[in-house]
C-alpha cells in the first residue's frame, strides 16, 4: 500500500513539476539573460519567486555549459550542474527524471529554455520536488491506512467465516485429515474386493476401475470410456439400463457375469455402477449349492419312494402274503441294481451319476419314464466344462423335460449322454407340450414359459456355459409332440 501511493505521488509530482518548468521557460526574462554575465541576479529572484509561490523545493536555471544561474542555496549559483540525468535536456528534449540531489531524492522535470525566437536553446530549467520518504507518507495517511487494513481484515474474516462454513456444509463436518483417511480406507476396501467394480460418469466416461476389473478388461491406462472398454458388448450400448441380476459377457474368450446399478446423486442420475465375477469362480460356489440342492431333491424323491414300498410291503405282510412282499422287495432291489450299475459303467463321474440317480427317483415320484441312451458313456469331461458345468447342463434340461411332461398323456424323457476329452454331446428328448412361439428364445436370460419369479435362469446359464466353450445349442419343438434340445461341443454329429 506504501509503495502504491508513494507511485502516484511520483506521478503527481512529475506532472505538476514539468508544467511549472513549462511556464518558466516561456518567460522573456529568463530566456534573455541565462548564459549571460550577471544573469543570475534577474533569474535568481524570479525562480525564487515562483518555486516559493507554486511550493516546489527547487527551481534551477543552467545555461548550455551547465552553469546554475539559480538555487533554493545561493552558494550553489554559478557552479557546474552535475545530476547526470539532464544530456537529454540540451537536445531540445523534456521529460521528467527521478535521481538523487543535493537535497535528496528527488522528482525533476527537464525543460528546454530556448530564445525568444525559439530558434536556438539557450538552455535547460530543471523543476525538482523531493520524493516524500516512506515514514512520511505513513505518518500523514497512517488513519486512511489502519482503516484500510481493519476494513480488509473484516472481510477477510468474514468471507473465510463464510468459506469455512460451506466447506463444511460440503464435506459433512469432516476435517482435512478425516476426509484423506476416509479416501484411504474406502480405495482400500474396493481395490481388495474380491469382484471387478468400475464407475462412470453421466457421460460414460470411467472414473474409477478398482485392480480387479482392471485384470478382466485388460486396461491399465488413466482414461478411457465405457464404450471403448467394452466394444461390441451390450455394455458399449449408447443407453444403459440398471440390472439387478447378473448378465452374461464375454471378453477375450472369458465369459463374466455383469450387474449395472444405477449411481443417484440429489436424484439425478450421475452414472453407473459396473460389477464384474468371473463365471468360472461363481460356479465353484454355484456348483456347491447346485450339488447340495440336486442331493436334497434326490433324497427327498428316494423317500418318498421308499415310504410308498414300506407301505406296500406292510401291506402284504399283514395280509400274511409273505411270499408277494419277498418278491416285490427282490424286484425293487433288482432295479435299482440294474440302474445303478448301468450308471457307473456308462458315467465316469461321480457327481454325474449321483444326479442321474436322483432324476431317476424324480422321475418316478412325477409319473414321467426316464430313459437313458444304451449308446450314452461319459469318459471325461471336455477341456472347458467341468464337472459343476455337466450338473448344471444335465440337471436344467431333464429338470425342464420331465416338467412340460406333467399335462401330456405320454410322459417320456429321453437322455443321450456322450462325451471324452475333445468331445460333448448331450440330447433330451421329451413328449410335452412344445414350445410356443421361437424355441430359441427358452435361453434368453430371464425368459420362461411359466411367468414366476426366479425363472428363466437355468436355461440361461446353460447358453454361457456351452457358448464360452465355443460350442452350440439347437432346439427343436413341436407342438404337442414335444421339445428336441442337442448341445454339441467339439462334434459335428451324433457320435
Amino acid at each position: 500500500m506504501i509503495h502504491n501511493l508513494a507511485g502516484a505521488f511520483e506521478k503527481e509530482f512529475g506532472a505538476r513539476a514539468i508544467a511549472i518548468a513549462r511556464t518558466v521557460s516561456q518567460l522573456s526574462d529568463i530566456q534573455n539573460s541565462v548564459g549571460k554575465q550577471g544573469g543570475f541576479e534577474i533569474i535568481q529572484p524570479i525562480a525564487e519567486r515562483i518555486r516559493l509561490a507554486t511550493d516546489v523545493d527547487y527551481i534551477v536555471v543552467i545555461d548550455m555549459n551547465r552553469i546554475r544561474h539559480s538555487h533554493p542555496s545561493e552558494s550553489k549559483i554559478g557552479t557546474v550542474f552535475e545530476g547526470g540525468d539532464e544530456i537529454e535536456a540540451f537536445s531540445q528534449h523534456e521529460y521528467i527524471s527521478k535521481a538523487r540531489g543535493v537535497l535528496g531524492y528527488s522528482i525533476r522535470a527537464f525543460v528546454p529554455i530556448m530564445n525568444e525566437a525559439g530558434t536556438k536553446q539557450v538552455g535547460v530549467i530543471t523543476v525538482g520536488l523531493l520524493a516524500p520518504k516512506w515514514y512520511q507518507l505513513l505518518d500523514e495517511y497512517q488513519f486512511d491506512i489502519l482503516v484500510s487494513l481493519f476494513s480488509g481484515l473484516a472481510i477477510g474474516l468474514g468471507g473465510s467465516i463464510l468459506v469455512a462454513t460451506h466447506l463444511k456444509r460440503q464435506t459433512f463436518n469432516l476435517e482435512p485429515f478425516e476426509i484423506a483417511r476416509l479416501v484411504e480406507e474406502r480405495s482400500g476396501i474396493i481395490q481388495a474386493m474380491d469382484i471387478g467394480i468400475l464407475a462412470t460418469d453421466e457421460k460414460g466416461n470411467v472414473t474409477f476401475i478398482n485392480r480387479l476389473a482392471r485384470q478382466y478388461t485388460h486396461f491399465f491406462g488413466q482414461t478411457i470410456s465405457r464404450k471403448s472398454l467394452f466394444k461390441d458388448t451390450w455394455l458399449a450400448e449408447d443407453t444403459l439400463q440398471q440390472y439387478e441380476a447378473y448378465r452374461p459377457l464375454l471378453m477375450f474368450e472369458q465369459m463374466y457375469l455383469v450387474r449395472t446399478v444405477s449411481i443417484r446423486i440429489m436424484d439425478q442420475n450421475a452414472g453407473y455402477l459396473i460389477m464384474l465375477t468371473n463365471r468360472k469362480e461363481a460356479n465353484m460356489l454355484a456348483e456347491e449349492l447346485t450339488g447340495i440342492k440336486m442331493l436334497v431333491d434326490s433324497l427327498r424323491a428316494q423317500q418318498h419312494e421308499y415310504m410308498n414300498r414300506l407301505h406296500s410291503i406292510a401291506g402284504l405282510i399283514q395280509l400274511e402274503r409273505n411270499d408277494d412282499a419277498l418278491s416285490l422287495i427282490i424286484d425293487e432291489i433288482t432295479d435299482e441294481e440294474e440302474i445303478i450299475q448301468s450308471l457307473r459303467d456308462k458315467i465316469h463321474d461321480y457327481s454325474t451319476q449321483g444326479l442321474m440317480l436322483g432324476k431317476y427317483s424324480r422321475a418316478k415320484e412325477l409319473g414321467v419314464e426316464l430313459t437313458v441312451d444304451e449308446d450314452s458313456n461319459l469318459v471325461e469331461f471336455m477341456s472347458g466344462f467341468s464337472s459343476g458345468d455337466m450338473v448344471t447342463i444335465i440337471g436344467n434340461l431333464l429338470d425342464n423335460a420331465m416338467e412340460a411332461c406333467l399335462e401330456s398323456p405320454h410322459k417320456d424323457v429321453h437322455l443321450t449322454l456322450i462325451g471324452d476329452r475333445h468331445h460333448l454331446f448331450i440330447e433330451v428328448q421329451d413328449s410335452g407340450k412344445g414350445i410356443e412361439g421361437i424355441p430359441q428364445r427358452i435361453f434368453d436370460y430371464g425368459f420362461s414359459t411359466k411367468q414366476k419369479e426366479g425363472r428363466g435362469i437355468g436355461l440361461a446359464l446353460i447358453k454361457q456355459i456351452v457358448e464360452s466353450n465355443k460350442g452350440t445349442i439347437q432346439v427343436e419343438s413341436t407342438i404337442n409332440i414335444g421339445t428336441t434340445i442337442t448341445i454339441k461341443a467339439g462334434v459335428t454329429e451324433k457320435q
